[in-house]
């Protein structure tokens, strides 16, 4: 029997990675990808079929399909879209560039990547997808909100698919994972030192604390797993014979999904303030 062939995007490090890495070792043809060329090298160096794929990019995106295809004799049983990052910041001081750069990669790269994957699996007549998306797709947290809104946008695109491939075969799940250890911080960092004007806002007091908190090693807050955790609920979307449409990954995750559903607004917004 040959192997079920999976796509994931953003194996550079971090959850993308360590997807690759663990499914490769169950059995699964793994198509890693990444955006810059270095990381791809690194990825072949360690043995993987890897393929550059920018989300930015259409041309892109479309390169990267036709090299899985063509190696995979067209077939593609599933695809993890994981290749995201997170652009800190208060909304006040978001500019219309640095909120379409956050939207480019998160959402309309996956939707783009997405709705071709789609096609193909719906001519085969099976597939799953799966969307990694973020506590912070169903409650938002000060001074995340490009970050929040695209995973909030990718939360309702996915649960709109998941109604409309409904007896194609196709099943699309939703991971929400919470804190993480990855490099997720360190590109946020450099992202917001990009966009973020310190000096001009009246935020920047704030904005120092955060500078210490994106800069500090390990986990940042209690209750961080390693990626290993988002992993196993990828294995369970792709192999369970009825996926779920959300898999919550850590403790806040489970809290603030139970807190949403119990709390008024005006409650869970103290708790939102404070965390």
């Amino acid at each position: 029997m040959e192997p079920r062939t999976v796509l994931i995007t953003g194996c550079s490090s971090g959850i993308g990675r360590c997807a690759a890495e663990m499914l490769k070792a169950r059995g699964y043809r793994v198509f890693a990808t990444a955006r810059r060329t270095e990381d791809v090298q690194a990825l072949r160096d360690a043995g993987f079929e890897a393929i550059q794929l920018d989300l930015n990019d259409s041309a892109s995106i479309e390169a990267a399909l036709e090299a899985v295809l063509a190696a995979s004799d067209g077939k593609l049983y599933a695809l993890f879209n994981n290749g995201a990052y997170g652009q800190p910041g208060a909304v006040e001081d978001l500019s219309r560039e640095s909120l379409r750069a956050q939207f480019e990669t998160n959402v309309f790269g996956t939707h783009e990547l997405t709705a071709r994957v789609i096609a193909v699996m719906r001519r085969q007549g099976e597939g799953r997808i799966v969307q990694n998306s973020s506590v912070l797709g169903f409650v938002a947290m000060k001074y995340r909100g490009a970050y929040n809104a695209s995973k909030y946008a990718l939360e309702g695109l996915t649960d709109t698919l998941r109604l409309e491939l409904a007896g194609s075969g196709v099943h699309i799940s939703l991971i929400e994972p919470g804190p993480i250890l990855t490099r997720f911080r360190d590109n946020a960092l450099r992202m917001y030192r990009q966009h973020i004007d310190v000096e001009a806002s009246v935020h920047r007091e704030t904005y120092r604390a955060m500078e210490q908190r994106l800069q500090t090693e390990g986990a940042a807050v209690p209750f961080t797993l390693g990626p290993e955790a988002v992993v196993a609920k990828l294995i369970n979307a792709l192999e369970a014979k009825r996926p779920r449409a959300r898999y919550y990954v850590t403790f806040p995750t489970y809290l603030f999904a139970f807190l949403r559903h119990v709390l008024p607004q005006r409650a869970l917004d103290a708790i939102l303030s404070r965390t």
